[in-house]
């Protein structure tokens, strides 16, 4: 196993690290409100569809990013007026978002399938000058994406502004008690919408960075259930952004490892670390969504005799009492 393969894998666990952070950050701000979103994949799908459509007509990644993320902003207010503006029952109505964001996706994407975007389209990796020459840490840290940068930029005034600002109580004070939050003044019907949408434009950047930076192209159900983990990873952070992170490179590191386990195996005359490993390739391509079951079970478990970390609103519907 040489220097290469190792540098390669954590690049690799950066990448999906990357993506599932800007999917489950988004999702983290939506349930801070009290809003429960399921919507996570359907929006990643449509985001990466989107994002592609428009890398590929006209070269350039930044303004892919910014069309598809207006678009699933706009496309998770959906999801708001379901459950914030009428008061459906948000589970029902993430889900039918997943299920309409895929079959959209798949229906307007199905003339790209075939079209391939142009290197200018793509987020490559920055140009650090010596910096990306540092073995190992060079290699990996300063040779990643603009779009990685500015995920884990968004994740820093995603916590700041949720913990530090006026802005950030009022959400979280939604979040908690919509009540109490409306009779100090907040508008929660539109805090909560604002954060759904907030929430479906991280998630287009997931997609964006899906099909620009780690796939490059568009294929029906390109996202994997990736957009599953994501909202795994929220309860899995606590509801707290630097935990997220951590969850994030988690199980990014699970995804990424997977397809390279095989080629960890030990060759004949090698003096490097190796792995004697043989699984079956699917199997091992299980193990992220094994371990998302996994610590959802052990965290409903341990909720059942202690306080619940949650919202407490999250999920509940409000509507203002007339006087």
């Amino acid at each position: 196993m040489t220097q290469e393969t190792i540098v390669g894998l954590l690049v690799s666990v950066l990448e999906f690290g990357t993506l599932l952070y800007l999917a489950a950050l988004g999702e983290t701000i939506a349930e801070k409100a009290g809003v429960l979103n399921l919507g996570v994949e359907g929006m990643m799908a449509v985001g990466a569809m989107a994002s592609f459509w428009i890398g590929a007509e006209t070269g350039n990644p930044w303004l892919a990013l910014l069309f598809a993320v207006v678009v699933t902003a706009a496309f998770s207010l959906i999801h708001g007026l379901a459950s914030v503006v009428i008061g459906a029952d948000q589970v029902v109505s993430g889900l039918a978002l997943t299920i309409l964001g895929l079959g959209l996706a798949a229906f307007f994407g199905q003339s790209l399938a075939l079209t391939t975007v142009l290197s200018t389209a793509r987020f490559s990796a920055l140009d650090l000058g010596p910096l990306s020459d540092i073995p190992w840490i060079g290699e990996t840290l300063f040779s990643i994406d603009a779009l990685s940068w500015l995920a884990l930029s968004l994740g820093a005034v995603t916590w700041f502004v949720l913990t530090r600002t006026r802005m950030g109580l009022s959400l979280r004070a939604v979040g908690e008690s919509a009540a109490t939050a409306d009779a100090a003044g907040t508008k929660v019907a539109a805090t909560r919408l604002t954060a759904v949408a907030i929430g479906g434009g991280f998630a287009g950047a997931a997609g964006t960075y899906l099909s620009l930076v780690l796939s490059p192209g568009w294929s029906e159900g390109a996202t994997g259930g990736l957009g599953w983990i994501a909202v795994a990873l929220v309860i899995f952070g606590a509801w707290k952004p630097g935990r997220v992170l951590f969850g994030s490179l988690l199980f990014g590191g699970l995804i990424a490892l997977g397809p390279r386990l095989q080629t960890f195996r030990c060759q004949d005359g090698e003096d490097i670390a190796c792995l004697n490993f043989d699984a079956d390739p699917t199997l091992v391509s299980m193990l992220p969504y094994i371990l998302t079951v996994i610590v959802l079970i052990i965290l409903s478990v341990r909720s059942r005799n202690r306080p619940s970390i949650a919202p407490a609103a999250i999920g509940l519907a409000y509507r203002r009492e007339e006087r």
